[in-house]
């Protein structure tokens, strides 16, 4: 099972793609509005950022063992971040310019590495390409 990170610039396409891929892999869904909503934390300072990645992450960790795929959807727009989230699987949203949010836009810094890179909004596409992957991905490691 993995935690898998779906980011990108807000409506980049984050939460459309998660919608397609949980059912596909039967997998526990954490949408960082949701999550915020629970925790009742909409700072979008540094510090906030950086403290919604680690609710992300402890939430996501909890899935994972108990044996479940996760699929995260949130922005995760620095690498320190994505380092407190850890994810197993980056899938990045390289599919706007720019998203809605200046303050965002701003400190925004794409990840190197990712194993899937969207470049169009096409969820019923990508969700298909992204579930065959992990699924080889999966298949190799049980050969392993």
């Amino acid at each position: 099972m993995k935690i898998i990170l779906v980011m990108g610039l807000p409506g980049s396409g984050k939460t459309t793609l998660a919608s397609k891929l949980v059912p596909m892999l039967k997998a526990k869904w954490l949408n960082a509005d949701k999550v915020r909503a629970e925790a009742n934390d909409w700072d979008f300072s540094v510090e906030g950022r950086l403290r919604q990645s680690k609710r992300m992450r402890d939430k996501a960790i909890h899935f994972k063992n108990k044996g479940h795929f996760v699929i995260a959807d949130f922005v995760c727009p620095t690498p320190d971040a994505r380092k407190i989230f850890n994810a197993d699987l980056l899938i990045l949203m390289d599919t706007i310019k720019e998203g809605r949010f200046e303050d965002t836009n701003k400190i925004f810094i794409k990840p190197d590495n990712y194993f899937v890179r969207v470049t169009e909004k096409n969820s019923e596409f990508w969700a298909k390409k992204i579930y065959d992957k992990i699924l080889k991905l999966d298949l190799k490691n049980e050969k392993k």
